[in-house]
């Protein structure tokens, strides 16, 4: 499957711009790459970024390349996913899930 055109990246540097100030839904998977789940789960996420493209924001963060953020936001254990709206955490998803929990999760901030 040819990679997503709607999911991005996010990075320490452009967070809060790209994130906590944008006027859409955001989730946002923290990941890491030698984490078995992260990568079960990244496939899922590029479908839901192709699925909500125009109506929210979907991206990852690298937690070996981006610590600040996993730091601010607490992340403990990845695969975790937060949907943020307005610039808070409205929820926050922990291990991998099926496919639809995380549609539900951003259907519900939209």
């Amino acid at each position: 499957m040819a990679q997503s055109t709607q999911l991005r990246e996010f990075t320490d540097d452009a967070f809060s711009q790209d994130v906590l100030q944008s006027d859409q839904a955001v989730l946002v998977d923290f990941w890491a790459p030698w984490c078995g789940p992260c990568r079960m789960v990244g496939p899922v996420i590029e479908e839901i970024a192709d699925e909500f493209a125009g109506r929210a924001v979907v991206g990852k963060v690298n937690v070996d390349d981006n610590r600040e953020i996993a730091t601010q936001f607490q992340i403990q254990a990845i695969p975790s996913v937060l949907v943020f709206r307005g610039g808070e955490v409205v929820e926050r998803i922990v291990g991998a899930q099926p496919k639809e929990r995380y549609q539900q999760a951003l259907e519900a901030a939209l």
